[in-house]
């Protein structure tokens, strides 16, 4: 499902390029002369943007058993120049884009066996460049959209660690790897010129990265005790994002507030039902269906809080995957004369289904220790809830179009139950189909949000909505229920401090002047720096020294909306 925001990507080319053919059936009977606007010229300009990429790792000790893929969410900001040149209403272009990247993943790698002391790997990308070609074609009134294919070489640095996980006691052996890596991109869009300087876009783009040889740590095999000599692990990766971009072509007067072909321009939106941008006061209100996955991931240190060792070797991890959910939601956007604005939704979900993996290292169970083990449960009684609410301005604003920064608010909850528990490897657990509830997680997420919001009209009844938005601080707080125990045992969580990122984009057709439908994509994520949690029992919790914990969470999926404007 996470081909939600490539599906979104895909649906706006298509629907846009489909009301271009059937342009006679929308546009009023007008003759017009031939487009005074032109996109030939180069242009420079600015991006943010996110989603989230797999770093996939090789195993030397054989096939998995589980991991060796990391799920890396990713944000990003940047900027691009280019050049395009039109004949007729076909345009070719060259563009060079560099962006700064801020991204989390981590996930078992190396588990090859229940005898082998498998590693914790990390990975994540510092800048991706791209050097791409496009071909586009632009339409609608004058000209002024442009739908593009564009595709060409990538470059990223990625950086990470492997480290082994607890080795009985043994000091912890690691490596880490920073490198550059050329790779290909593919990618399509949609820009739109809003005055004769300026241009907004939304684009999405899938990148690909093979990557060198890594060194991996020798490691430890028990039983029969043995030291496994260090060996190599290749990495690749990919990655999918979503971006809006703002364009300054050079020659225009960048003050320049209106087309000089205005009343033309307006002439050739005259036959459609008006839903230009208001002046005044304007209010659009409405609610979403969101088919979403979902995946939280709790990493727990075999490090004590405040010792000098690396926290990333772990204990324990428990990743909840799978989470498929229906939610349903309620969305609102004021504007003001001003620019000013106001936007906020507020949603409930449900969800039956997905697995979480319970690993543990070094485990010693009073007759026998064991390098590694894996358990998965079901997932049932799950239930999530959301809200963001932002305050933003409008630093462009027109008649068919608002670009605007804003911040503001992020809150996301989230509880299941662990249904049944089979063994992987190793440790022995309740038989199948025994649906015995076995625990229960609770996690709440807050973040404020910074980003860039952006709506143009690509034709008369057919607009195109995007967000993406950067949290600089999460602060989690979660409760992990044990309930196989003797006693009643929980851990009580907290993380803060981390970074998240969330895009999204829309698509909407207007049926009347007022009332529209659509389709878009969503992708959130949120993780914490290492904090504690602490475990509790009936008999109180063990609060010193706590351990050292890191918290991460995802959604994303499809939406469908319809929304009521009044202007």
């Amino acid at each position: 499902m996470r081909s939600g925001l490539l599906f979104w990507g895909a649906t706006t080319i298509a629907l846009v390029a489909s009301s271009a053919a059937n342009s006679a059936d929308l546009e009023p009977e007008v003759k017009l002369p031939p487009a005074v606007w032109n996109w030939t010229g180069g242009y420079i300009g600015g991006h943010v943007g996110g989603g989230y990429g797999r770093t996939s790792f090789s195993n030397p000790y054989g096939p998995s058993i589980y991991g060796d893929v990391v799920d890396t969410p990713v944000f990003l900001a940047g900027g691009q120049i280019g050049y395009n040149w039109q004949n007729k209403g076909w345009v070719f272009g060259v563009e060079l884009d560099v962006s700064r990247a801020v991204s989390d993943g981590t996930n078992t790698c190396l588990a090859a066996s229940g005898f082998v002391v498998s590693a914790n790997c990390k990975a994540g990308p510092n800048v991706l460049a791209t050097g791409t070609g496009r071909i586009g074609y632009a339409f609608g009134a004058l000209g002024h959209t442009l739908a593009y294919l564009k595709g060409g070489v990538a470059w990223q640095n990625n950086q990470g660690d492997v480290l082994n996980n607890y080795e009985f006691g043994f000091s912890p052996e690691k490596t880490h790897f920073d490198y550059g890596r050329l790779g290909g991109t593919i990618g399509l869009g949609v820009e739109q010129a809003l005055t004769p300087a300026w241009s907004v876009k939304a684009e999405y783009d899938y990148l690909h990265f093979g990557g060198p040889r890594i060194d991996t740590p020798p490691t430890v095999q028990f039983p029969p005790f043995a030291i496994l000599p260090a060996n190599t692990t290749r990495p690749s990766s990919s990655y999918h994002v979503g971006k809006i971009g703002l364009n300054y072509h050079f020659g225009a007067d960048p003050w320049t507030a209106q087309w000089g072909d205005a009343p033309l321009y307006a002439k050739a939106l005259a036959g459609a039902p008006p839903v230009a941008y208001s002046p005044g006061w304007a209010f659009e209100g409405g609610s979403r269906l969101w088919l979403s996955r979902g995946q939280f991931q709790w990493d727990h240190s075999a490090v004590p809080y405040g010792h000098l060792d690396d926290p990333s070797r772990l204990i324990s991890r428990l990743t909840y995957y799978g989470l498929d959910g229906l939610s349903g939601e309620s969305f609102l956007r004021v504007d003001s004369p001003w620019g000013v604005f106001l936007k906020g939704n507020i949603g409930i979900g449900r969800f039956n289904k997905g697995h979480s993996n319970d690993e543990d290292w070094g485990l010693d169970t009073g007759t026998t220790s064991m390098s590694y083990t894996n358990t998965i449960s079901g997932q049932a009684n799950g239930r999530f809830t959301y809200y963001t609410a932002d305050l933003g301005y409008d630093f462009l604003r027109g008649a068919t179009y608002k670009v605007g920064g804003f911040t503001g608010w992020s809150y996301y909850g989230e509880s299941s139950d662990s249904i049944g528990c089979v063994k992987i490897v190793n440790l022995p657990c309740l038989a199948p189909g025994d649906n015995t509830n076995v625990g229960s997680q609770d996690t709440q997420w807050n973040a404020p949000r910074i980003g860039l919001s952006a709506e143009t009209m690509l034709t008369e009844r057919w607009r195109l909505s995007t967000d993406v938005a950067y949290l600089p601080w999460t602060d989690f707080k979660g409760r992990d229920y044990h309930l196989l125990r003797n006693e009643t045992v929980f851990d009580e969580q907290r993380g803060n401090g981390g970074r998240g990122v969330q895009v999204e984009g829309v698509l909407s057709y207007f049926i009347t002047r007022n009332f529209s439908v659509g389709v878009g994509g969503r992708y959130w994520a949120m993780w914490t720096n290492k904090r504690s949690n602490s475990l509790c029992s009936s008999y109180g919790c063990v609060g010193d020294p706590t351990v050292l914990a890191k918290y991460s969470m995802e959604r994303w999926g499809t939406f469908f909306q319809a929304s009521y404007n009044f202007n």
